[in-house]
């Protein structure tokens, strides 16, 4: 193939690199600055290509595409205002260690600070969210140039991957023509038969990044198996994660050869699956947690994986059993293999830097066998509230996440907003021995890029996609809905209804006269034009029968559907109150 000129061999290079390395799809938005790169993507066979409108929406397109995949979808945009509005899921990948890979055009470096139109200070936009962030050099025929740009495409990709996942920024200054018009000279004929290596590349990527398995020496396995063993009461924890943390056959050995129960978050990859069956899963813990605290024994060893849990009061148990008798306190191990820090309560007493799947199955190989009396325990309790839950026959939005769960279809990708969608989620959602790859953008659990990031995740699955969002976040990213009729998405689109920020109920600001105007911020939007404007379906209903019929109606169907379910936020929030007075009179401990 003849290059016409400097910028679409550049751009090219960038395409053919990316590839080499089993990057399978890109997100691009259009725009003048990035023509070379978009133009080398579109022309690229082995990549699938979405355009999307808006760069925000965009961003978290490809954000959710590689939560469901663990991989990076590029993201390319044109210089200016375009690249700040990357920054908001930039900042959810950072904080939930999401793959991501930003190309950003940009203007000639002697531009900046000039005044010249559509041009900021591109390079380290994105603060202290990116893993490493570089502007790579102008277009150059220049053998060692091109090997240089290789190297820097190859290992943007790894980095991305790491031990520690994440955005990588790589900043592309290109000057005029962007357009792959012929320029006479500009590569020279029998170029790339003289430097063939700049020019091709080699068999995979430039650079092979091998990396490393973080690991315990055998002295520190053994004190941590020593801890287990010594144990009467033991409890594995497992927060929000991209993927199951430990793998599930991993858990599952953990916890067998312990004995010890799992509280599973619904976002941790482990409340859901054919293990819940053999192990103590646990689901119920964010209302029976704190109904049992004054009654139930607490753990003497616990063992955690992944993010801090979604559940307030859980995080609240695990402290108090330091807080209330720190001479006691029972040992709280932190399993992380970048040796980060994420617990907000501050009473974890190590940190395990070490890869959560081979930690698990190394321990489960080394441990005694613990007594399985305080999980038999757990387990009761378990049983008993799901059994007062469903004895709650009336409608409210904590139902919409029960049933949800309980009929999606098996295999399924499930997306949860954040607000009340996910802590009604947490509280609701049985654990099931079902396919279920939960996901929510618990990072920095915002409310916006919510419906692009489910339809991102849904692009890079055949599994039925559902989406359970708020009004607001609906509200937040209708721009979004656009990749529903645009890439031909089959999705479910449950949208909970409750006119304002219901979540406000849970803080003391409710009984404050500003409350109503200037929390709740009750918006009387009729949401139903989305469905004409985005080519979806939309229905509502405010009835439990008719709201399961229609969702078990749409996961079965091509296309998107959005199902409004509307709801009085006051009533809802009594209805959860009341509840929980309830699990806390009837719920009882045996011991």
């Amino acid at each position: 193939m003849t290059v016409p000129n400097v910028n679409t061999l550049w751009g090219r290079t960038i395409v053919d690199e990316l590839a080499k390395s089993d990057v399978e799809a890109a997100v691009l938005s259009p725009g003048s600055r990035s023509t070379p790169l978009t133009v080398a993507f579109a022309e690229h066979e082995d990549i699938e290509t979405f355009t999307h409108l808006d760069e925000r929406s965009a961003a978290f397109f490809a954000l959710g595409r590689a939560e469901r995949t663990g991989r990076p979808t590029p993201l390319v945009c044109t210089s200016g205002t375009a690249v700040a509005n990357y920054h908001p899921a930039v900042v959810e990948a950072g904080r939930a260690r999401v793959p991501m890979l930003l190309l950003t055009a940009d203007r000639p470096p002697e531009l900046t600070d000039s005044g010249a139109n559509q041009t900021v200070d591109q390079q380290g936009i994105f603060g202290d969210a990116i893993r490493h962030d570089r502007t790579l050099p102008e277009p150059e025929v220049a053998d060692r140039k091109l090997r240089a740009l290789r190297t820097a495409v190859a290992r943007a990709v790894a980095t991305s991957e790491a031990t520690r996942p994440g955005p990588v920024h790589l900043n592309v200054p290109f000057r005029k023509p962007l357009e792959p018009t012929v320029e006479t000279d500009d590569v020279p004929d029998g170029w790339a038969g003289d430097h063939p290596l700049a020019a091709h590349g080699r068999d995979g990527p430039f650079v092979r990044t091998t990396q490393g398995r973080p690991t315990l020496a055998a002295a520190d396995r053994a004190a941590v198996v020593d801890a287990i063993d010594g144990a009467e009461r033991g409890l594995i924890v497992c927060g929000p994660a991209t993927a199951p943390t430990p793998d599930r056959d991993a858990l599952l050995g953990l916890a067998t050869a312990t004995g010890f129960p799992v509280l599973a978050d619904p976002l941790s990859g482990i409340r859901f699956g054919s293990h819940v069956e053999t192990a103590t899963v646990l689901g119920g813990y964010d209302s029976w947690a704190p109904a049992l605290k004054d009654d139930l024994p607490t753990p003497d060893v616990v063992v955690r994986f992944g993010a801090s849990p979604t559940s307030k009061p859980t995080r609240k148990a695990l402290a108090a059993t330091v807080l209330d008798d720190p001479d006691a306190a029972p040992r709280q191990f932190l399993v992380d293999p970048a040796g980060r820090w994420r617990e907000a309560e501050f009473t974890a007493t190590d940190t395990l830097v070490a890869d959560p799947t081979h930690l698990a199955s190394a321990l489960a190989g080394r441990v005694e066998g613990g007594d399985t009396a305080y999980a038999d325990l757990l387990a009761d309790v378990e049983r008993d509230y799901w059994n007062l839950v469903a004895g709650e026959d009336r409608f409210f939005e904590g139902t919409v996440l029960q049933d949800v769960v309980a009929l999606a279809p098996d295999p399924a990708t499930l997306f949860v907003s954040n607000s009340m969608p996910v802590r009604d989620l947490d509280r609701f959602a049985r654990p099931r021995a079902a396919d279920l790859t939960v996901l929510g953008n618990r990072g920095a659990s915002g409310i916006d890029g919510i419906t692009s990031t489910a339809l991102g995740a849904g692009s890079a699955t055949d599994d039925p996609l559902v989406l359970v969002t708020g009004d607001l976040a609906y509200f937040h990213d209708t721009n979004g809905l656009l990749a529903a009729d645009r890439f031909d998405l089959d999705a479910t689109v449950v949208l909970v209804n409750n006119d304002g920020g219901g979540i406000f109920r849970l803080l003391p600001i409710e009984d404050h006269e500003t409350f109503e105007g200037y929390f709740r911020t009750p918006h009387g939007l009729d949401f139903e034009p989305t469905g004409d404007l985005h080519g979806v379906e939309f229905s509502r209903t405010s009835t439990r029968e008719w709201f399961r019929g229609a969702f078990t109606a749409s996961v079965a169907r091509d296309g998107t559907q959005v199902i409004e379910v509307g709801f009085d936020p006051a009533e809802s929030h009594a209805v959860r109150e009341e509840l929980q007075e309830r699990i806390e009179q009837e719920l009882d401990v045996t011991l």
